[in-house]
């Protein structure tokens, strides 16, 4: 094989690996980047973007059920040419994706194309081509999971993967997995006038652990989707078609979209063959402060690692693996608060702790429902529940669970309130502005400031520093 000797070499040309390539960049200019599948991040091309531009249409389109009311006339002549929606997906899907490929054209010789699989723990073999670094930073990603059995069935079968190329949608589809994937794309499908039959194996949907949360949750949606859950699915041949069935309910469909997880790329880089111990997941063990394997110069970042598969911490985890990568000794990272958005209507989110979390521990909870709240009603989207978790002796927020409006919004402030340590009396004091749908936050956030053991101030405002508390009078 021909030799490359470099500082550090980086398996993934994704959202992590570039990151972390940018991060080794800093310190040394002697690194490689390494890929062997397609380009542009699995957020650009069959992720994150082309995936909201889907769900984009679908609701615009959607949305003329309440025109009628608004007196706008004649909703009722838009029709929806499902050929012309793909070919809009991908040209935006393409847009994006350019953007990062010309970003890694311009390394040039610092970009190699193949894959790499392990000799040594510091030796790779990219497709004949052997690479010797100091460390590595394994960032390949991930790909989605088809059970077996269902691999027969041609492209009857789509994953995520699949799916935004199809040149047009199906009239009816299965979509199996209801986190917060397959709700995304199955309530799009749906407003696309597609039938829909959703299958999940729990009775949570979208991510949520929060049981009154979920309840609202399957209730709102499945007056759009037909939701079998609690019973795990079942693919078979039926006639020319397929057969979908979960426990005693049974139908035929022309296409199931998969959407039941993704595994990490880490088959074929060939671990076990340098002496790395597997658990029975087929996973190294990983420092997830340092993102460092044990015992070898190797590093594990973004959704290779199977830790928190979101972009953004993708993103962060590359910095880290970059970082410690050209360090001798690796530095702990303390990490942002959790925050995660299905972008179903109304959205799902979470922040910081969740249900499960807390459960077991003391804590109080404010709710309210976003039913009656004034901007969501002008909207049309009067439909939603928040509940958010606190200690009950000093109200220090904890966390959150929401179906709600502009819920990704709410999860921001809630994560950088959570990660400031804030508690809900210091949360009442800042702005909240009229009409907005951010009101309804603070009436979960006063439901909760009620519910606080601890002393409470007599009104939301502080007093002004320096000065009596009369200065308000």
């Amino acid at each position: 094989m021909n030799d490359k000797k470099v500082k550090v070499a980086i398996i993934g040309a994704g959202t992590a690996g570039l990151s972390a390539f940018r991060e080794v960049y800093k310190v040394s200019q002697d690194c490689l980047l390494i890929n062997g599948g397609p380009y542009g991040t699995t957020c650009a091309r069959v992720g994150c973007m082309p995936s909201k531009v889907l769900i984009q249409i679908a609701n615009d389109y959607y949305h003329r059920i309440s025109f009628k009311q608004q007196g706008i006339r004649n909703s009722h002549t838009l029709s929806l040419d499902k050929v012309e929606v793909m070919q809009y997906v991908r040209s935006l899907r393409d847009y994006y994706v350019r953007g990062v490929v010309k970003s890694i054209e311009k390394l040039g010789s610092k970009n190699l194309k193949g894959y790499a699989r392990f000799v040594e723990p510091n030796v790779l073999d990219v497709e004949g081509v052997k690479i010797v670094a100091d460390t590595i930073v394994i960032a390949n990603g991930s790909s989605p999971i088809i059970p077996k059995p269902w691999q027969d069935y041609g492209d009857k079968i789509i994953t995520t993967d699949d799916i935004f190329e199809q040149e047009s949608i199906n009239d009816d589809m299965a979509v199996i997995g209801a986190g917060a994937i397959g709700l995304e794309l199955g309530q799009a499908l749906s407003r696309m006038d597609v039938k829909v039959t959703m299958a999940e194996g729990t009775e949570f949907v979208g991510g949520l652990s929060d049981p009154i949360v979920n309840q609202y949750a399957v209730k709102t949606l499945n007056k759009e989707l037909n939701l079998y859950l609690g019973h795990m699915a079942n693919i078979s041949h039926y006639d020319d078609r397929l057969e979908l069935s979960c426990e005693d309910k049974k139908c035929a469909i022309k296409k199931a979209l998969v959407a039941i997880g993704r595994k990490p790329n880490v088959k074929g880089l060939g671990l076990e063959q340098i002496g790395i111990e597997l658990n029975e997941k087929g996973m190294p063990e990983v420092d997830y402060s340092t993102l460092k394997i044990k015992n070898v110069p190797i590093f594990m970042a973004g959704d290779v690692n199977g830790h928190r598969p979101i972009l953004h911490e993708a993103a962060d985890e590359g910095r880290i693996a970059g970082y410690n990568a050209v360090r001798s000794n690796p530095q702990c990272f303390k990490r942002r608060t959790p925050l995660s958005i299905a972008f179903t209507e109304p959205q799902i989110v979470f922040a910081g702790q969740r249900y499960t979390d807390i459960e077991k521990e003391p804590h109080i909870i404010g709710e309210t429902t976003f039913d009656n709240q004034g901007r969501s009603r002008i909207m049309h989207k009067n439909k939603g529940i928040m509940r958010i978790y606190a200690k009950p002796q000093c109200g220090k927020l904890l966390g959150a669970e929401m179906m709600a409006p502009e819920a990704e919004y709410i999860g921001h402030l809630l994560a950088w309130a959570i990660q400031k340590e804030l508690t809900v009396f210091e949360v009442l004091n800042m702005p909240f502005y009229h009409p907005t749908v951010l009101e309804g936050l603070r009436t979960a956030i006063r439901d909760l400031a009620s519910k606080v053991k601890g002393p409470a101030p007599k009104l939301e405002l502080a007093p002004c520093d320096g000065l009596p508390i009369d200065c308000f009078n």
